[in-house]
């Protein structure tokens, strides 16, 4: 439909229904829809592609804390495990695990932060299995010393648990609640980690421009636009900019904006995301390995196969997405190429295995 796909327009629908703030629907409800989605997906031809966008969706839902109902997410991945078995859905299926484990560990060291009650900032760390994610950028941003601290004081805990386990911090997914003070009125700004740390550059009343931000925090262009844009341009305006417009440019200046006020005292300030919902290089790496593993299959036991044959046999073996015979081809000459394969020396339409 226009520029999306059919698998796109499912899982964005089943995202809907299982995020909290979208449709508001009873259990029962819920529990049809999914199951009309489900039968739907049987006739999908791109059920690889819906797995990965439906995977980045469940991620974004996971971790902001927008997931309607833990069952409900549960019982979509056993849907899908019937259809399409184990493989289909067990990344999805650590994500869940992941955050019922981090969710024991975290209080853990919620009690050991009580105890030793040496940061005055409340902190909290998920931690989150590499494999099992979708993969997202980790800037390198320059953080205030306070927070410098916490990350440490988790990190020396962390390692101390578990030795052969590297953190990699994703500031990018974090978020944070901070007290802002304009004038006699007090408010929490709900905002992301990198929100928060371009906040404290401009606390006590204090001036940047964009040029000295950028380096002072350790961005790019890329990352650092939106957030300004969010601050200063957004509904609520928490940082005045100069010149006013509606776009950053290099060479505008930024302070705190002192004229700011809000009737709520709470304000959740939204960051536009530049991602699409997936990352379709991926799914075509994916389809190629998923591809070439077929042939290889297929001719390690054949020995040898015409070309129409071979194509046939592949196409009846992949189950989650049904390539062109063009990809096929394509795939079967750069296993030619790597010497996994030879045309015969009596028939061009002909393929060899090489052991």
């Amino acid at each position: 439909v226009g520029n999306f796909s059919n698998a796109e327009l499912m899982s964005t629908f089943c995202d809907r229904i299982l995020k909290s703030g979208g449709d508001k629907l009873s259990e029962s409800q819920v529990e049809v829809s999914l199951d009309r989605i489900v039968q739907l997906f049987s006739f999908l031809n791109d059920k690889d592609l819906f797995a990965e966008i439906y995977r980045n969706q469940l991620a974004k839902r996971l971790l902001n804390q927008r997931s309607a109902s833990d069952d409900a997410e549960k019982a979509m991945i056993a849907k899908l495990k019937v259809q399409c078995g184990t493989q289909f859905t067990s990344k999805m299926e650590g994500m869940l695990n992941d955050l019922a484990v981090g969710s024991e560990q975290k209080s853990e060291f919620d009690r050991r932060m009580e105890l030793q009650q040496e940061n005055s900032l409340s902190f909290g760390v998920q931690v989150l299995t590499t494999g099992n994610w979708p993969s997202y950028k980790a800037p390198e941003v320059a953080l205030p010393p306070q927070m410098s601290k916490c990350m440490d004081v988790f990190k020396e805990w962390h390692d101390a648990k578990h030795q052969n386990r590297r953190l990699t911090w994703v500031h990018s997914l974090g978020n944070a609640t901070v007290r802002a003070t304009y004038g006699k009125k007090s408010y929490d700004l709900q905002v992301t980690t990198l929100q928060a740390v371009v906040l404290n550059v401009f606390n006590e009343g204090k001036s940047c421009g964009f040029s000295e931000l950028k380096s002072k925090l350790n961005l790019d262009d890329i990352t650092l636009k939106p957030l300004m844009h969010s601050l200063s341009c957004g509904k609520h305006k928490v940082i005045s900019k100069s010149p006013a417009s509606n776009k950053i440019a290099s060479t505008d200046s930024f302070s705190g904006n002192a004229k700011f006020s809000c009737n709520m005292r709470k304000i959740r300030i939204p960051v536009a995301s530049v991602e699409s919902s997936h990352n379709k290089n991926r799914v075509e790496e994916d389809r190629s390995v998923a591809i070439e593993a077929a042939i290889v299959r297929i001719m390690k036991a054949r020995k040898t196969l015409s070309h129409q044959q071979l194509v046939a046999e592949v196409l009846s073996q992949l189950a989650f997405f049904k390539p062109q015979p063009r990809v096929i081809k394509k795939r079967i000459e750069a296993l030619i190429d790597r010497e996994y394969l030879e045309r015969s020396t009596e028939n061009s339409q002909q393929y060899n295995y090489l052991a």
